[in-house]
């Protein structure tokens, strides 16, 4: 990735906990942390597709997973 890069992070709904199906950023926190502590610059972008995470840096999806496999925190 490019040193100071604009990286995306779009992320789909998903249910936890029993919470009803939303936009919720709880496993987004680690992972912006981590790329703002390496220079890069966080956008957030909501999607239609479920339980997804896509990192974008210059217009490529360059990272993608489920939510669910992000730990809460790191």
């Amino acid at each position: 990735m490019p040193k100071d890069a604009v990286v995306i992070v779009r992320y789909g709904p998903y249910s936890a906990v029993g919470l009803p199906v939303e936009y919720h950023r709880f496993r987004l926190e680690g992972l912006q942390a981590v790329l703002a502590r390496d220079g890069h610059k966080v956008i957030l972008e909501k999607i239609e597709d479920w339980n997804v995470v896509e990192l974008m840096v210059n217009e490529e999806i360059i990272f993608h997973c489920n939510i669910k496999d992000l730990e809460f925190g790191i």
